[in-house]
């Protein structure tokens, strides 16, 4: 009976293994134009750097200088792991978390030698990048591409300089090993690593659950107003903008992580926009599009079903950037509509967005609007591969390791499989974003834009503000974030938050990771902001619901149904659109 199941199995790994393989080339020559274009793109940087240095004696001295100091490193390297087996003390170990594991520090010292050579090699690339006297852009690249390369070549992410792995593959007698080939057969199947186990999750299920209806829609969104779980409420409603560049529910995951929960149980009548997935003629949608029919639109029909004559507006990430340019378009038309603003993890600024600016150029953007045209669509999965790449240790190897290595199943996370729920972008709304947004920062220049026919001047936005930044983000940096700051032209709070882009975020008090720095000096830098604030052991959530509800008018009884007027329920929440593939 065993070896008859045995017989099967090897007869359908090997049929995995063919189809795979056939995949693998099928894709590859799919993408083979952009593949040679990016390695053209490596090579001319190369070729920049390589030229220059070779230009300038001083430089070519400093490199020479580096190369000493590296063999220098090597020698006292010997040297000490000589002194540890003589007195049989191990090293002590780094905080890389690649090489946290004690076998990395075990006699004879074989893969401490190799984890060390390893991080001394990378510190001599990046100190070489640095002697260069090539131009900024130029030399951003070169780190960007030079740090790909690095993380691939770590001695974490193969077998046989992976002392972990290979302990965990003798004491299971191989099994670790052929359990992480099929994790492997399976993800080139599905086209993606696998982060976690999306079969676990549903929407609508134990994921996006807060109650509520659709109570209107449009060709991009559907409107969902949440059900009040307070017998009272605030006068002024809060309409949450989600980003589209994925599905609306990172704001309402599991109930215990749901900002939207939290804000309904602290008495907010909750709104909040899920975007359609573009597809087909969608792909002509404009910028001005998505402010008109996602946020105009929107707020009209708010203010209809409550009769609320303020709305306060939350946006995240390009969510809140088109609600800053919104703002600005409401204050030019001296429509006096938002109560208040809040931005989570925003740019308005583009001056620097952080490690994306490494690859994110013009040549880039005339090259995507010569292939996606007036009306093409961009796929989601390639934001979410540019995002991964730029934290690849995390995103790309950590997992390549732990489930292919160590044939282990990824963690359950409902973050990750938001994360991996991809949507795609109307091809003319994104390349002007990328054009005149992020590399000309026009939002940050009065009147350089027009958005819906009106010029856009942040600092007429008078509209009370609450800025929020999260220190170690990678994606809307909180410098950058702080920025806003001096760009807004009325009251302005600014909160600077522990952790990244989507942890620092969605922080409920439950979870007690992350705090806060709050009430520091505005006017100068960030630097000087976070040394004059008082930091909180606690999340900003509370902070924010308080000064929220100082903004948000006199308490009122909760509505007993969803809609008004003219705007009727149309579905339960989530609705439909959140559920559409790409």
């Amino acid at each position: 009976m065993k070896h008859s199941q045995k017989k099967e199995d090897s007869t359908k790994m090997l049929k995995d293994m063919m189809k795979a393989g056939q995949l693998l080339s099928e894709t590859y020559f799919h993408n083979l134009p952009n593949l040679i274009h990016s390695a053209q793109d490596i090579m001319g940087v190369m070729q920049s750097y390589i030229s220059t240095a070779a230009s300038k004696p001083e430089t070519l001295f400093k490199i020479q200088n580096a190369y000493i100091n590296f063999y220098k490193k090597q020698t006292e390297l010997w040297q000490q792991i000589n002194q540890h087996l003589q007195d049989g003390n191990q090293p002590l170990s780094n905080d890389d978390k690649r090489f946290k594991s004690p076998e990395w520090n075990e006699s004879p010292y074989y893969f401490y030698f190799i984890k060390q050579t390893y991080l001394m090699v990378s510190e001599l690339i990046n100190e070489i990048i640095e002697q260069s006297t090539i131009e900024s852009p130029t030399k951003k690249k070169l780190k960007f591409y030079s740090q790909l390369y690095i993380d691939a070549l770590s001695p974490a992410n193969f077998l046989a300089t992976n002392p972990e792995v290979l302990k965990l593959a003798q004491q299971t007698n191989g099994e670790s090993l052929i359990s992480g080939f099929k994790n492997l057969l399976g993800d080139i199947n599905q086209g993606k690593i696998s982060q976690t186990d999306f079969s676990q999750f549903e929407v609508g299920k134990n994921i996006a659950t807060t109650k509520g209806s659709v109570v209107f829609q449009n060709e991009l969104i559907q409107l969902i107003q949440y059900k009040p779980l307070t017998e009272k409420i605030s006068t002024n409603p809060l309409f949450i903008i989600s980003p589209w560049i994925n599905r609306y529910y990172i704001l309402d995951l599991e109930p215990e992580n749901s900002f939207v929960r939290f804000a309904v149980e602290h008495g907010f009548t909750v709104f909040m926009t899920s975007w359609r997935v573009p597809k087909g003629e969608m792909g002509k949608l404009t910028l001005d599009d998505y402010a008109q029919k996602g946020l105009l639109d929107a707020i009209d029909a708010i203010r209809e079903i409550t009769g609320a004559k303020k709305v306060n507006a939350l946006g995240y990430c390009i969510g809140g950037t088109l609600l800053g340019a919104v703002a600005a378009v409401l204050a030019a038309k001296r429509k006096n509509y938002l109560g208040t603003i809040t931005l989570l993890a925003t740019m308005i600024d583009f001056s620097d967005f952080g490690q994306l600016s490494a690859i994110v150029d013009m040549p880039l953007v005339e090259k995507l609007e010569k292939e996606i045209g007036d009306d093409g669509i961009l796929k989601g999965t390639d934001m979410t591969n540019a995002f991964n790449m730029i934290r690849a240790n995390n995103l790309i190897w950590n997992y390549v390791v732990n489930n292919y290595l160590m044939g282990k199943e990824p963690p359950l996370s409902s973050i990750l499989h938001w994360t991996n729920d991809n949507t795609n972008l109307p091809g003319k709304m994104y390349t002007y974003y990328l054009r005149h947004i992020i590399l000309e920062n026009g939002l940050s220049k009065k009147n350089a834009l027009k958005i819906c026919n009106t010029p856009v001047d942040i600092g007429k936005i008078k509209t009370p503000c609450y800025v929020v930044g999260t220190a170690k983000d990678h994606i809307s940096p909180c410098n950058t974030c702080f920025t806003t700051t001096h760009l807004v032209g009325g009251e302005v709070e600014f909160i600077l938050g522990e952790s990244g882009h989507v942890a620092g975020i969605i922080n409920p008090p439950n979870n007690g990771n992350y705090g806060y720095y709050c009430g520091g000096e505005l006017g100068k830098d960030m630097a000087h902001f976070r040394n004059t604030a008082k930091h909180y052991n606690e999340t900003w959530w509370l902070h924010w619901t308080k000064w929220l509800k100082e903004h948000s008018g006199e308490q009122i009884n909760a509505p007993s149904k969803s809609g008004g007027g003219k705007y009727k329920v149309i579905e339960p929440a989530p609705g439909s659109y959140v559920k559409e593939k790409m």
